[in-house]
C-alpha cells in the first residue's frame, strides 16, 4: 500500500471502525438479554433472575461505556480526514447521525444510569421498563447509524445540486426506509444477539468447568442457547436479503464477493472455494455448489447475475456519460442562473453517471481531456480488490453456520437432556467465544472494502474525500489513535476478566437462601422450609 493521504485515511478509518465494532455487538445482544433475564426475574420473583440481571449488566455496563468512548473518537474522523465528503453529502449524511444523537444516545445513556442505581428506588415493574428502554436505545443507535451507512450503498432520496455542488436530501422517508439500510440493520443487530448469547454461553461454560455459580450458569446457557439459536439463524436468513439487495443495488459488490469475473449462464453457481487471480480475472481451482449463487443474487433460476468483465464494460460508457455531465456542469458553475436550458436538460440527462467522471482526476486535471486510455483506467478502477472479499465472505459464513450448530446443541440439552452439558461441549464454548467477532468483522470487511473505489456508492470516488493532511499529520494520528484504542482494549478486558473471575456478587446471601428452601421443597415435597444458615 502506498503512503499517500488516500490510503491512510482509509486505513485510519477502518482501524477505528474495526476496534469499535469490538464493543457494539456485544451491548447490542446483551442489553436484549439483560432486559430478558429481568423478565423472568420480575414474572417468576425468583431472586436467581435478579441476580443473573445484576451479575451480567454489570458486564453490560464496562462494555457499554469502553464502546462509547470509542465511538465518539471514530465520529470526529468525518471532519479531520474526510472533510470534502462530509461538505459534500453532509446534509444527507449528516441527518441520521444528528438523529442517533439526539434520539438514540440519550435515551439509552439516560436510562442506563438509572438502571444501575434505581434498583433499590425503582419498583420491580418500573425497573424493568428502564431495562428495555436502555436496550431499545442501543438497538436505536445500531438503526440510525446503519441507515448512514445504508445511504453511502445505496444513496436514495438525494440529488446532486449543481448550483451549491452538494448533494441534497429531497426525501427523508427514502433515506430511512432505504432497502440496504434496512438489511444491514438487521442483519448487524441479529449478528449481535449472536455475538452476546455466544459470550454469555462462554462464560457460563467456564464456571460450570470451574464448579463455581452452577445455578446462574446452567440459567444463563439455557437463555443465550435459545436466544442465540433464534438469532444465528436470523443472521443466515437475513444475510441471504443482504445477498439479494447487493445483486440490485451493487452488482459489482456481489461478483467480487463471488469472485465472477465473466457473467454465467442462470442460474450461477456458488464458488464454494477457489483462489481468486485479479491480474488474470480468473478464480482458480474453484470448487462450484449448482444453482445457489442464482438463487441467492436473483431468486429466481432464468435471471443472469452479470460479472465483473461485463459490470466494467458498463462503467465504461457511465464515465463517457460522466464527461458529458461534468462538462455541463461546468458550464453551469461559470452561468449558474443564466445557464441556457439545453444546458440544464444535458446535465439532467446524464447527471447519475457524474460520479464516474470524478473518477478521472485520479488520472487528469479536467475529466473532458481524459484519454481513451484513462476512462477504460478509471472504469477498471470500480472492481474492487476480489480476493479480501471473497475469503472474508467464505471465513463470515462458515463461522455462521459453525455458531448455528453450537446454538443448536447447547438448546437441545437445556431444553431435554436437564441442563446437563458434557465438559467437551463445555470447554468448546470457551474457545468459541471469539468466533462472533471474527465474523463481525469479516462482515464489516465485504460491506466497506466491497464499496470501493466509492466512499458514497456511484456518487462520490473516495480518492475525493479526503482532508488536504499531509502523509505526517496521517501517520502521527494513526499512532494516537492505535495507541488509544489499544489501552481502552486492555482496559475493557481487565474489567471484562476481573468481574468474571470474581462472579456474582449481588443479592448473594437471599438467592443462596431462596435455592436452599427451593432445592428442599423439590426433596421432600413437605410445604415446609428449613431455617438458613449462610455458609462461613
Amino acid at each position: 500500500m502506498e503512503l499517500d493521504v488516500v490510503e491512510l485515511s482509509r486505513l485510519q478509518f477502518a482501524m477505528t471502525a474495526l476496534y469499535h465494532f469490538l464493543f457494539v455487538p456485544l451491548t447490542l445482544g446483551l442489553s436484549i438479554l439483560v432486559a430478558i433475564m429481568e423478565t423472568v426475574y420480575v414474572m417468576t420473583g425468583r431472586p436467581i433472575w435478579r441476580q443473573m440481571t445484576k451479575f451480567w449488566g454489570t458486564l453490560f455496563g464496562i462494555n457499554f461505556v469502553l464502546g462509547v468512548a470509542t465511538g465518539i473518537t471514530m465520529e470526529f474522523q468525518f471532519g479531520m480526514n474526510w472533510a470534502y465528503y462530509s461538505h459534500y453529502v453532509g446534509d444527507v449524511f449528516g441527518a441520521p447521525l444528528a438523529i442517533e444523537g439526539l434520539m438514540a444516545f440519550f435515551l439509552e445513556a439516560t436510562f442506563v444510569g438509572l438502571f444501575f442505581f434505581g434498583w433499590d428506588k425503582l419498583s420491580r415493574v418500573k425497573h424493568l421498563m428502564v431495562a428495555w428502554l436502555v436496550a431499545i436505545g442501543s438497538n436505536f443507535s445500531a438503526l440510525w447509524i446503519l441507515i448512514a451507512n445504508g445511504w453511502m450503498q445505496n444513496p436514495v432520496g438525494a440529488e446532486f445540486n449543481p448550483m451549491t455542488m452538494r448533494m441534497e436530501m429531497t426525501s427523508f422517508f427514502d433515506v430511512v426506509f432505504n432497502e440496504v439500510a434496512q438489511a444491514k440493520f438487521v442483519h448487524t443487530v441479529s449478528a449481535g444477539y449472536v455475538t452476546a448469547a455466544m459470550f454469555v454461553m462462554g462464560v457460563s461454560a467456564w464456571y460450570l468447568l470451574k464448579g463455581r455459580h452452577i445455578e446462574l450458569a446452567r440459567r444463563s446457557i439455557t437463555v443465550a442457547a435459545s436466544f442465540g439459536l433464534a438469532s444465528a439463524i436470523s443472521v443466515v436468513v437475513l444475510g441471504d436479503e443482504s445477498g439479494y439487495d447487493a445483486g440490485l443495488n451493487q452488482k459489482m459488490k456481489l461478483a467480487a464477493i463471488e469472485g465472477m469475473w465473466e457473467t454465467e449462464e442462470a442460474p450461477a453457481p456458488f464458488t464454494l472455494v477457489g483462489i481468486p487471480d485479479q491480474e488474470d480475472r480468473e478464480t482458480h481451482y474453484a470448487v462450484h455448489v449448482p444453482y445457489v449463487m442464482g438463487l441467492i443474487g436473483t431468486r429466481s433460476l432464468t435471471e443472469e447475475i452479470p460479472g465483473i468483465a461485463e459490470l466494467v464494460e458498463e462503467a465504461e460508457g457511465q464515465v463517457r456519460s460522466g464527461i458529458i455531465a461534468y462538462d455541463a456542469l461546468m458550464t453551469i458553475q461559470e452561468q449558474m442562473q443564466d445557464t441556457p436550458a439545453d444546458v440544464m436538460e444535458t446535465f439532467e440527462q446524464h447527471s447519475d453517471d457524474l460520479g464516474y467522471a470524478f473518477l478521472l482526476l485520479r488520472y487528469v486535471d479536467d475529466p473532458r481531456n481524459a484519454t481513451e486510455e484513462q476512462i477504460v483506467m478509471a472504469a477498471n478502477d470500480t472492481v474492487p480488490h476480489v480476493w479480501p472479499m471473497f475469503w472474508a465472505f467464505r471465513i463470515m459464513v462458515g463461522i455462521g453456520m459453525a455458531l448455528i450448530l453450537i446454538n443448536g446443541y447447547f438448546f437441545v440439552r437445556s431444553s431435554f437432556k436437564g441442563m446437563d452439558y458434557p465438559r467437551w461441549a463445555l470447554r468448546l464454548s470457551v474457545a468459541a467465544i471469539p468466533l462472533p467477532w471474527i465474523a463481525a468483522e469479516m462482515g464489516w470487511i465485504v460491506a466497506e472494502y466491497g464499496r470501493q473505489p466509492w466512499t458514497v456508492d456511484g456518487i462520490l470516488p473516495t480518492a475525493l474525500s479526503v482532508s488536504h493532511l499531509s502523509v505526517t499529520q496521517l501517520l502521527l494520528t494513526i499512532a494516537g489513535f492505535a495507541l488509544f484504542y489499544t489501552v481502552l482494549f486492555v482496559v475493557e478486558m481487565g474489567l471484562m476478566i476481573k468481574y468474571i473471575k470474581k462472579g456474582p456478587t449481588q443479592d448473594v446471601a437471599v438467592t443462596d437462601e431462596w435455592m436452599a428452601k427451593h432445592e428442599h421443597r423439590l426433596r421432600t415435597h413437605d410445604g415446609n422450609v428449613p431455617e438458613f444458615t449462610p455458609a462461613e
